[in-house]
């Protein structure tokens, strides 16, 4: 199964902006409990995303961020 990019660069440098704020949250101890986990999880999945440039709900939802 091929994996068709459907992320626009904008989308992905926001997402990885995100994560990184996450990441900053919870190294500074501003971050705790169940929501580090939550957010933590949420962060590794941005990371990723971006990194394929495929997010698996814009392909469930039909949309594209990325420019033809």
């Amino acid at each position: 199964m091929k994996l068709n990019r459907n992320m626009g660069t904008l989308d992905r440098i926001i997402r990885l902006v995100i994560a990184a704020v996450i990441a900053i949250l919870y190294f500074t101890g501003n971050l705790s409990g169940l929501a580090a986990i939550i957010l933590g999880v949420l962060a590794v999945i941005f990371i990723v995303t971006s990194a394929i440039g495929f997010c698996p709900l814009y392909l469930l939802f039909g949309l594209s961020t990325r420019k033809k």
